[in-house]
């Protein structure tokens, strides 16, 4: 399934970020999260290192906010400053995490080079098995 199009502002900085940018050019994880989720306190950390330790042209990872179940901005604002360096999109309300079909928080979707979806990972996956589809799909 090709992924959805979408532009969304980031949390912290006055400009916008673009899917259509990178596709073609890297593989995109998209993390959708919320600042109370306990299922994203686990999840997003192991990311978060993975994120900090591997630099390559070929990734791209954006981790979005879904404001539309968020308490507040300053409670996502407080959770980035506190927890993570990549880039944060903020959701307009739940219209991207909408889009993708998402059902809970972590949601983590893998997108190839060619715009597929080559993996969709709920609230309870195993961060190894999004690292091998991340793998395959960089390889």
């Amino acid at each position: 399934m090709k992924a959805p199009q979408f532009e969304l502002p980031y949390l912290n900085e006055d400009h916008t970020f673009s899917l259509d940018e990178v596709l073609g050019e890297k593989v995109v994880v998209l993390t959708f999260w919320v600042s109370w989720c306990p299922d994203c306190a686990r999840d997003l950390p192991k990311k978060e290192q993975f994120y900090k330790t591997t630099r390559s042209d070929e990734l791209e990872m954006i981790t979005i906010n879904v404001t539309g179940r968020e308490r507040s901005e300053e409670e996502a604002l407080k959770y980035q400053e506190q927890f993570l360096t990549q880039p944060v999109l903020k959701d307009n309300g739940r219209e991207v995490y909408d889009l993708y079909e998402c059902t809970s928080v972590p949601t983590t979707i893998v997108i190839d080079k060619n715009g597929e979806i080559v993996g969709e990972f709920g609230d309870k996956a195993d961060f190894v098995e999004i690292l091998q589809v991340i793998s395959q799909a960089i390889a």
